[in-house]
């Protein structure tokens, strides 16, 4: 971006220029030469801008879904937030994490590789704390994790990866599958040293404690996605091919939901003396004359007129009648 000056720079310059002190053919002189610009070969920037949006948007979507699924699991207050989204090698993100953390690695299927989400020690320890019914304090002991302790981080994180699946179903439909939890940075060798990442971090504060989530994800995994993370994908609007008997088969499994039908035969009013007190043989008087038409239901709603009989030695009703202003009704 172009520096702006300020009106008191831009009076020194004309002044400089029309005292002599400044050459104008000069400064122009120095506008045409080309300007060298130094990159970094292994730090290459495989992630264009536009992707590099999509990807923040998608993880704010993220960060969302994670704030409501801590705070209903831990019963406190959580707010998780995306500060920065970069790009960079593989094994500059890994020199940048604690020595000793925790890191969740999962297979995003269909898409080939791994991706890792990586816990700061005073965020995870004081989500298992708050689990194991403390107050959210964090005491870091990540080098000697017990066997319970993996076991009850590993089903807490294994459950974001729904929000992480539901983050992403705009782009693809993922089915991330957690494969392991590691401590040591250095034992975890995902994709090549130089394999440029995108890093998102996200800012997480649980109760009074806070730290960072570090989602890395492998340029090598999302590569088949990318054209799907550009602001043209995003913006244009695809017409669904309907499947051939898409409409049929709809139709079938509609014709086969079931519906209550109920014929009343009248109504009538009872106190609660004469329900208690009713026996074998008694009659009830319903408030319906024995010629008029039975109301027929239908979920609930009145559809039909109908007189009551029998079929086969069975009790019947026979529809004589259709009542339209249920049928128009909106």
């Amino acid at each position: 971006m172009a520096e702006v000056l300020s009106q008191g720079e831009i009076d020194a310059l004309l002044s400089a220029i029309s005292t002599g002190e400044m050459d104008a053919d000069e400064l122009k002189k120095e506008e045409t030469e080309k300007k060298v610009k130094v990159y970094d070969f292994k730090r290459a920037l495989r992630f264009s801008k536009d992707q590099i949006r999509s990807l923040s948007r998608i993880h704010e979507n993220f960060a969302r879904l994670l704030t409501t699924y801590f705070s209903a699991q831990l019963r406190t207050y959580v707010q998780i937030a995306v500060t920065s989204v970069d790009q960079l090698p593989y094994e500059e993100f890994i020199r940048s994490i604690p020595k000793m953390t925790i890191l969740n690695v999962f297979e995003p299927y269909p898409l080939e590789g791994r991706l890792l989400m990586e816990v700061n020690p005073n965020i995870a320890y004081a989500m298992l704390d708050r689990l194991l019914g403390g107050k959210g304090v964090s005491i870091n002991k990540v080098e000697n994790l017990t066997e319970i302790e993996t076991r009850i981080m590993s089903q807490l994180f294994q459950r974001t990866l729904d929000s992480f699946q539901e983050a992403w179903s705009s782009i693809i439909e993922l089915d991330p599958v957690m494969e392991d939890i590691e401590v040591n940075p250095q034992f975890l060798q995902m994709v090549s040293p130089n394999e440029t990442v995108v890093v998102i971090s996200l800012s997480t504060t649980i109760s009074e404690t806070s730290g960072m989530i570090n989602i890395c994800l492998p340029h090598v995994v999302l590569e088949e996605i990318l054209p799907k993370l550009s602001i043209h994908y995003w913006m244009q609007e695809k017409k669904k091919e309907r499947i051939p008997g898409e409409l049929e088969a709809i139709e079938m499994n509609v014709r086969k939901a079931p519906l209550l039908i109920q014929a009343e035969l009248g109504q009538s009013e009872l106190s609660i003396h004469e329900f208690l007190h009713l026996g074998v043989g008694d009659v009830i008087e319903l408030g319906q004359m024995i010629n008029e038409p039975l109301n027929v239901t239908v979920g609930g709603e009145r559809k039909y007129l109908a007189q009551p009989g029998k079929m086969k030695n069975r009790i019947a009703i026979q529809v004589t009648d259709v009542i339209e202003e249920a049928a128009n009704d909106e």
